[in-house]
């Protein structure tokens, strides 16, 4: 219950990054992406915040002996860089700089009342239903 708990508080705090930042905000994501015209720069102090918080806590958490919460921490141990990984970056990204939403920001969107976030989640649920057939 209390790792349940954890990831409910870490998801409000994240939505409410996402809305005080800006990013549930397509036509802020859009100007950002959009570097060969008039590029909105402003989005760049959220990644930089976040590549600041990582840099100076990953180690240090990484440093103990067991999280908090579980008894061993959960590491991913591939690092190969395959097609699918590539080929499925780039689907991301072409999404990301069609639609102006990655999927955190556009859950977090939903609650603004527009069309926009909704058609996205739909597509982003068909789309993942769609890649589970191909993989049965």
């Amino acid at each position: 219950m209390q790792q349940q708990l954890i990831a409910l508080l870490s998801g409000i705090l994240f939505g409410l990054g996402l809305g005080l930042s800006q990013m549930v905000d397509r036509e802020r994501v859009i100007g950002f992406l959009d570097i060969a015209g008039k590029w909105d720069p402003t989005l760049i102090f959220v990644l930089g915040g976040a590549v600041g918080v990582t840099l100076l806590s990953f180690r240090w958490v990484l440093g103990r002996k067991q999280p908090v919460l579980a008894s061993t921490f959960s590491m991913p141990n591939r690092k190969d860089i395959d097609r699918k990984l590539i080929t499925g970056a780039i689907i991301f990204g072409i999404g990301w700089g069609i639609a102006g939403y990655c999927p955190g920001p556009s859950l977090t969107a939903l609650v603004l009342g527009i069309w926009n976030p909704v058609l996205f989640v739909g597509a982003f649920i068909a789309g993942s239903l769609v890649y589970r057939q191909f993989q049965q």
